[in-house]
């Protein structure tokens, strides 16, 4: 191998899936609460380690998704480690504005089953509204 693809060779020990992505978990830095899943393709991957800001694979939109270029709650990443496996990424972040969830809430993990059905346990913090209205 040439010199010229071992600053990548760290892209090549993750196991990507079929589709060329990874989940990649955003755990908050201090407090280890999971923020959100999302995915990340290689460039994501190399983009963040890069930029050291969380950017992210929507399969929705099927392109690059810097977390936070909409909404302003962008994830400064502190550390990334990999999975015994190596088929999940886990980023440590600071969670800029306190919001990591497109419904305004802290995180995205804020339905809890309770008695048969999935209750929202954690309040809405800022009206998903405000947070994408088109200026």
């Amino acid at each position: 191998m040439g010199e010229s693809q071992q600053p990548n060779d760290w892209l090549e020990a993750v196991k990507w899936d079929e589709r060329g992505l990874v989940p990649a978990i955003a755990q908050e830095r201090g407090t280890g609460k999971v923020l959100m899943v999302a995915w990340m393709n290689r460039e994501a991957l190399r983009l963040t380690r890069e930029t050291g800001h969380a950017v992210y694979w929507s399969r929705s939109r099927q392109r690059l998704w810097h977390k936070g270029e909409e909404s302003g709650h962008q994830q400064v990443v502190f550390s990334l480690r990999m999975d015994c496996d190596a088929d999940v990424i886990l980023l440590e972040v600071e969670q800029k504005g306190g919001i990591a969830c497109h419904t305004g809430r802290h995180n995205c993990f804020f339905r809890e089953l309770k008695d048969g059905d999935w209750v929202a346990v954690d309040p809405v913090l800022k009206d998903p509204h405000a947070i994408y209205a088109k200026g």
